[in-house]
């Protein structure tokens, strides 16, 4: 009897294609595959072990190609980034253009004020507690970038506020996101 119904269920299914030639692929297939590959591609970057809050990791993903975008602070987190996304089931091609950030004693000193200035400050030090802060300093030869994301306007304010305090800093340029 089981039998019986595995080969009524076959031959429906090879009736109904060869009816409708696409019916082995469903609607929207491809856009929740490509669903499927950012959520993996997300998951797999914020993973790395040497991710932090001085890094920045951004990435597209167009079919089968992953873009990877962003800066770092150290060249092995740049190919760590994409040897775990090419590792991806359904991702075919990576375009790693992540910048490695230049080597700079001057930018480190700049990178740990401006963690201090925006981290330690009442209000913002709630989001030092999460595994990888959401607010990423970016340090580039004295150029401050904030990225991430932040519960309210308020907070995105006073984290520009609180970078721009920092001695030595050319410029910030305030890329924080809020919730929505």
């Amino acid at each position: 009897m089981k039998l019986s119904c595995v080969r009524l269920c076959t031959v429906t299914v090879a009736a109904l294609m060869a009816i409708a030639p696409g019916f082995s692929q469903p609607q929207g297939s491809g856009a929740k595959s490509v669903d499927r590959i950012a959520r993996e591609v997300r998951h797999e970057l914020v993973m790395l072990p040497y991710y932090g809050v001085f890094d920045n990791l951004a990435y597209r993903v167009n079919g089968g190609t992953v873009t990877l975008l962003g800066q770092v602070t150290r060249p092995t987190l740049k190919s760590d980034a994409g040897n775990v996304v090419k590792n991806i089931e359904g991702v075919e091609k990576v375009d790693n253009q992540i910048q490695v950030l230049p080597l700079s004693p001057m930018d480190d000193k700049l990178r740990l004020a401006a963690y201090r200035a925006i981290y330690g400050h009442p209000g913002l030090d709630r989001y030092a507690l999460q595994a990888v802060p959401p607010i990423h300093i970016i340090v580039d030869n004295g150029k401050v970038t904030l990225e991430g994301v932040v519960a309210n306007q308020a907070d995105k304010d006073m984290a520009n506020v609180r970078a721009n305090g920092v001695p030595g800093v050319f410029s910030v340029v305030n890329n924080l996101r809020v919730e929505k």
